[in-house]
């Protein structure tokens, strides 16, 4: 089975070439890397055209800063493989555990797979309480209208089959992205969606760390934007 995962990166000159190297490195043989490069002005453009870029099988380029979701909808529509992943470019998520994330797939149970990183007993960094906090709200109000049970709606790690992501139009450009396709697989009828514990590396801001209280207010509005208005 052929995994698609999808890169998108915006001024992670620090951490992309490592990333690259790790995801090449993971237990998934056959993959195809999709690196999106969303307008990054820190060097991460130069580092992808001197180091990255023979290592992957598609770069597309931004030529301004549009946001994660601009990003990864770019990146979806290339996508060639059976299964597409999310991975971030910041280290936070260990592509060691695709095998993981996709066995639900593979099995042939699931269609949509989302890696929480607040079920099982993996190692996880020790980082932000109020992240933690808005992350399990913004999952409680997401399930409220989905009337799915997952514990962790904002996590980078999602994988679906392509033909179920390449169906969807992505309409938000920012971190928007998690709760809108959270709505959307959820309105899709007998589209089977499961969630396996993963492990989690978060960094601070000082390390780079970008998602705002700003994107918190976004993504309350589009829980109710996509569940109650479209």
């Amino acid at each position: 089975m052929k995994l698609s995962v999808v890169i998108p990166c915006y001024n992670e000159r620090n951490t992309l070439l490592k990333l690259i190297q790790a995801v090449r490195a993971s237990p998934w043989r056959d993959l195809e890397i999709v690196l999106v490069d969303d307008g990054s002005t820190d060097g991460t453009r130069e580092l992808i055209e001197r180091e990255v870029r023979p290592l992957v099988d598609q770069v597309l380029l931004h030529e301004r800063n549009q946001g994660k979701g601009a990003a990864l909808r770019t990146g979806f529509r290339a996508a060639t493989g059976e299964v597409v992943v999310v991975q971030d470019a910041d280290l936070e998520y260990d592509p060691q555990e695709y095998p993981r994330l996709l066995a639900p797939i593979q099995a042939g149970r699931a269609d949509v797979v989302f890696g929480s990183r607040f079920v099982g007993s993996d190692a996880h960094r020790v980082v932000y309480f109020w992240h933690m906090v808005g992350n399990r709200l913004l999952t409680l109000l997401s399930n409220m209208f989905t009337n799915l049970n997952l514990t962790d709606m904002e996590t980078c790690y999602k994988a679906f089959r392509r033909e179920v992501i390449q169906r969807i139009e992505i309409e938000e450009d920012r971190f928007g992205f998690e709760p809108e396709i959270t709505a959307k697989v959820s309105k899709l009828p007998d589209c089977a969606i499961y969630e396996v514990g993963i492990s989690y590396y978060g960094r601070t801001y000082r390390e780079g760390k970008k998602i705002g209280w700003r994107d918190g207010f976004r993504a309350i509005y589009a829980i109710l934007k996509y569940n109650l208005f479209r």
